[in-house]
Formats: C-alpha cells, structure tokens, sequence
C-alpha cells in the first residue's frame, strides 16, 4: 500500500490564511482499475474529523477500492471553497486515473455530517458554470458516479445544523444562498445514485436532513438506498471500537455492518 498526501491547491491558487486543503490516497498495487472512494469526513465545517477519515479509508482499501481522504476548507473558509475542494479532488483522482489504477467511471464521494454535505454538494452542483471558471474543467469531469451520505448535514433552513451554516456561509447569510446550499432543493435529473444512513435519534443533525434529501430523490426518480436506524447518537462513524474513542454510545453492533451495505449497493449500482 502506498500513502501519500498532495495539496489540491498552489499557495497563488488558495489565497487564504492556514493550511491548504489536501488528498491524501491509499493506493493498493494492482493490474486492473479500481473503484475510488473519496471520503469527506465530518466536523461542523469547523474541523475534519480524524475518526471518520483513515479507520474509513483503510476498510475500503481492504474491500477492493483506491481510497482517498479529503481535508477540506473548514473554520471559516466560506463557500464556495469546500465545493471547490471536492471538485478539484475528484478531478485529481480522474486525472491519475491510470497511475493510479481508478476506473474513472466508478468514482463514489462519501461524506459524514457536514463532510455529507460536502458530498452532497458536489452531487447537485457539479453542473455550475463555476466548475468551469475555477477548476478550467468540462464540469462532466468533476462529477461523481455515485454518493453515500452518513448522517449528512442537507438542509441550511429548516432542520439545519446551525454550526455548519455559521462557518460556511456566515452568521448572517440571506435566504438565498442558504435555499442554494439546502441541497434537497438542489436535486434533479443531474444528480448521481446515491446511499443514505442516518439515525432516527440523532440529536444534533435531525434525521429529516437525510428524509428531505430521500424525498427529493425519490421525486427526481434517482436511484437510492437508505437505511434509518431506529436509535444511535450523531458521529458513530464506524460504530465500532476503533473509531470509539473509548466512548461507549459510539459502538453499534446493529449500525456497524452500513459499510458492507454500502459496498454491496456500490457493486450492484455503480
């Protein structure tokens, strides 16, 4: 296994104050072109999550994907960088492609919380002209082949996790950019399959982020999958021991088995 870590931007291309976004990829040698999974961990666009990143990556690798870990803009870097970060990102991983041994018609993005977001982001505005403005790129080549959603942040109105509209868009946002940003009002035919997870109990990002998201899917007649759990708390990640932090309410052995779901949908749809 190969690890190694690019900045997706030039200091010229990213005038902004902290570290530049990154890819880091975990690549197996191989004689034939893998599905990508590009994970976008979660955090409140205020961090990156460490638990939703390599312990996430490394059971993909082990399932037969190139795998990549995206540490977006966060804490204040408004939109629309993280959008920008993600599209460059699947860019990237199509343009190394061959070196990389990623079948470029199997490129999946997979977001937890606000990394969801991020995900679902790209899966409703790849087709933007400023796709074409900032990444000088046939949007076609940015947009991702399918998306899987845990516990994803969706909504910036109703039922919306104040904290990730705060940092991304500003304490004082108008109506117009959070109706943009709400992604469920986003989806159309455009939109890629996707798998959705969420948990019925989820006290800080409501299950109906993922409910809204599901119903315009549904509307739009894109393909999905979604699992709704009948109780777990926000953040569970694996749901297993590794990813715990030795907190007891972050182990779900009922929960756990979302990632082999997901790979079966990604075999079957993707």
């Amino acid at each position: 296994m190969q690890i190694k870590t690019l900045d997706l931007w030039t200091p010229k291309e990213y005038p902004y104050e902290g570290e530049i976004p990154t890819l880091t990829s975990y690549i197996t040698d191989s004689t034939r072109t893998k599905p990508a999974i590009i994970i976008c961990p979660g955090g409140g666009y205020q961090h990156v999550s460490d638990r939703e990143a390599e312990p996430v990556a490394l059971q993909f690798l082990a399932k037969g994907y190139q795998a990549f870990i995206l540490r977006y803009s966060v804490n204040g870097i408004r939109h629309p960088q993280p959008l920008l970060d993600i599209a460059k990102a699947i860019k990237i991983v199509r343009d190394y492609g061959e070196e990389w041994k990623v079948d470029p018609n199997k490129v999946v993005v997979l977001g937890f919380s606000a990394g969801g977001h991020v995900a679902a982001s790209i899966s409703v505005h790849w087709d933007k002209d400023i796709m074409r403005e900032k990444l000088k790129s046939d949007p076609e080549r940015v947009k991702p082949n399918g998306t899987i959603l845990c516990y994803p942040v969706i909504s910036f109105q109703e039922f919306a996790h104040q904290g990730s509209v705060n940092y991304l868009l500003g304490e004082n946002a108008d109506e117009e950019i959070k109706e943009k940003m709400s992604l469920h009002k986003q989806v159309g035919s455009h939109t890629p399959p996707t798998f959705v997870w969420h948990t019925v109990t989820d006290a800080s990002v409501p299950v109906e982020n993922s409910l809204l998201y599901i119903s315009a899917l549904q509307k739009h007649h894109i393909p999905f999958e979604a699992h709704l759990y009948d109780k777990g708390v926000h953040g569970l990640s694996l749901a297993e021991k590794e990813t715990s932090e030795g907190r007891k309410e972050l182990v779900d052995a009922h929960i756990a088995p979302w990632i082999d779901l997901a790979h079966e949908w990604i075999q079957r749809n993707i």
